[in-house]
């Protein structure tokens, strides 16, 4: 019998889960440090009741970075075979959650079935998924009817929900007052938004919050928080709108503890790169240290077609100074619905920007696989080179379609004889060292 609701509940009671256990086992943790962890706030496991194949993870800025990869049906990009092959590329890649975020067609058999078979957290947003779910338009529906779903992408396994509780009523004044260059960029904020400005009422996900931490205090959800007024270009970034949702979002994170729900907090999408590590340090201390989870930060916005590089160049800035999970961000962005490839080259980015972040906060052994390399190259070891790439298949790939010559082939095509590592490896060894 589980004799505890959620991983946070039974933290405090002294209870190490399976969950603790395996997250504890993957940090080279001990276990009381990271119950203590968990029991505060500080680290979430999220980890739905209902998934059973969950291998389980930790978010905290003091242990590895973790990477999010967002997929999912469009109307206009609609096979979900597609979306399952992005599926399996993202966990083989290494990818700790996938976020279904499809908004159109039959959601619930697609989502059920990531969490029947897919090894990694599941997150979804159900605001969008109301919408499909009663095939109405959005000004009919009830504050019931949201957390109606709420309810039932819980029920259906998934571990941490998107949930955009921050924005008020006020929000529609600051809005309009403040004038921002790109207003709301949020998908599930502007959702809201649309239904407060159509219905005159109050945001559900704020006013029947009590009831929304029940239901994932029963299949113990983890919160993500989501940053409606998230900047969506650089003029936006760091502004009233952002800062005055981040207050009320730490707010929602101590009521959600005090129901041992965990909680995420979603940070800014676009921001200046002086303003990244500032951002988190202004969210570490409002929301008393529960991990941040943020959208790359990308830090320019003239990259259409390259935005997976701008997200990770803030990315790695971000998660160096405390963000814990970083949302994946792909060359499609702002153009198009990602396709497989553009998935991948995501979650590569992603993956450089976590681990560069991992090394320069001393995780223990995050640079052990660099080292490894080094030595590799040292010994011009081609095959333990791949073993030690984050792509073994492209890094093969590109050295075996250009070649070097037999009579140097242990060097590759760019600098034959020249090879510094050749020539230093042959004089130290007191060889003749031919360059022509």
């Amino acid at each position: 019998m589980r004799n505890y609701t959620t991983q946070m509940d039974a933290a405090r009671k002294g209870i190490v889960t399976p969950e603790i256990e395996t997250v504890a086992k993957k940090e080279n943790m001990n276990v009381d440090k990271l119950m203590k962890l968990v029991a505060e706030g500080k680290v979430a496991i999220c980890a739905n009741k209902n998934h059973k194949c969950l291998s389980a993870e930790g978010v905290g800025s003091m242990l590895r970075t973790k990477i999010n990869v967002n997929l999912g049906v469009s109307r206009d990009c609609k096979d979900y075979d597609i979306e399952m092959q992005k599926v399996m590329s993202a966990v083989d890649l290494g990818a700790e959650a996938i976020m279904d975020l499809s908004s159109h067609g039959n959601t619930q058999p697609f989502r059920q079935k990531l969490t029947s078979e897919c090894p990694v957290m599941i997150g979804t947003v159900p605001v969008y998924d109301s919408v499909i779910h009663y095939q109405r338009d959005l000004a009919t529906l009830t504050a019931k009817d949201f957390i109606d779903v709420i309810r039932m992408h819980a029920e259906d396994g998934v571990d941490f929900v998107t949930l955009h509780c921050g924005i008020t009523r006020k929000t529609i004044e600051q809005i309009k007052k403040h004038k921002r260059k790109m207003n709301i960029v949020s998908r599930g904020g502007s959702l809201v938004f649309a239904w407060m400005s159509m219905t005159g009422e109050e945001n559900p996900f704020y006013e029947y919050y009590d009831e929304i931490l029940d239901i994932c205090e029963e299949y113990d959800v983890t919160i993500s928080l989501g940053d409606a007024c998230r900047p969506g270009c650089l003029a936006d970034a760091t502004d009233v709108c952002q800062i005055e949702e981040l207050v009320r979002l730490g707010e929602l994170t101590k009521r959600a503890w005090d129901h041992n729900v965990q909680v995420m907090v979603e940070g800014p999408g676009h921001v200046p790169l002086d303003q990244v590590a500032a951002n988190m340090k202004v969210q570490q201390s409002i929301c008393m240290g529960a991990p941040f989870y943020v959208l790359g930060p990308l830090v320019t916005d003239i990259a259409p077609g390259y935005d997976h590089i701008t997200a990770a160049i803030g990315g790695a800035v971000a998660a160096m100074n405390g963000a814990a999970f970083l949302c994946y961000v792909t060359p499609a962005e702002h153009l198009a619905l990602p396709n497989v490839e553009d998935t991948k080259q995501g979650i590569i980015a992603s993956k450089i920007a976590a681990h560069a972040a991992d090394i320069a906060k001393g995780i223990p052994g995050a640079r052990d696989i660099d080292d490894r390399m080094a030595a590799a190259r040292q010994k011009l070891d081609w095959d333990a080179q791949y073993a030690c790439a984050l792509d073994p298949e492209t890094a093969k790939a590109i050295r075996d379609s250009r070649s070097p010559e037999d009579d140097h082939s242990d060097t590759c095509s760019m600098c034959g004889k020249f090879c510094a590592v050749r020539s230093m490896n042959k004089a130290l060894a007191g060889e003749y060292i031919d360059i022509l």
